[in-house]
């Protein structure tokens, strides 16, 4: 009388076939983490960086005006590209002083969760110093926060581009 009796192996290896099959269809679908919605902060953010930038520099290049350097002057304050990463979105904003990154702030990074915001508070200050020491984007990656430091890196790296560095 029960499904699985052992004089019939065909019915048992079909009922075997088929909780596999819906098994598998249960794991796949399972998503562990979904993206945090995220308002477009880069066209606000990049316009008040550009209206920074002009009184920025004017008000600082009259003081380093005889330099003569091929380096941009003055002081830049400029937000990165937004990138989508696995686990939320990152951007960086930089800012640069007569050619050299005197400061990095992550803008936006996952932080929705308990377990983000642990792995993002020792790596975003990580990745900080790494950039500040390198001088560029082309800094290492930390272990167990893969995902952001690859969005920071190009963040950062489209941040030092619209600096003009």
């Amino acid at each position: 009388m029960h499904a699985l009796k052992k004089n019939r192996p065909l019915r048992r290896i079909t009922m075997a076939a088929a909780s596999t099959v819906t098994g598998v269809v249960l794991l796949l679908s399972l998503k562990p983490h979904t993206p945090p919605t995220v308002a477009d902060t880069s066209s606000s953010s990049s316009s008040s960086s550009s209206s920074q930038s002009p009184s920025d520099s004017s008000s600082s290049s009259s003081s380093s005006g005889s330099s003569g350097g091929s380096k941009s002057t003055g002081t830049k304050t400029v937000t990165g590209d937004t990138v989508q990463t696995r686990w939320g979105p990152v951007q960086v904003r930089v800012t640069v002083k007569n050619g050299r990154i005197t400061d990095v702030t992550a803008v936006t990074y996952p932080q929705e969760n308990p377990k983000d915001q642990e792995i993002n508070s020792y790596a975003i200050p990580q990745l900080r110093r790494e950039a500040l020491a390198a001088q560029s984007a082309s800094i290492d990656s930390v272990s167990g926060a893969t995902y952001t430091s690859d969005g920071y890196k190009q963040s950062l790296q489209s941040a030092l581009d619209s600096a003009g560095l």
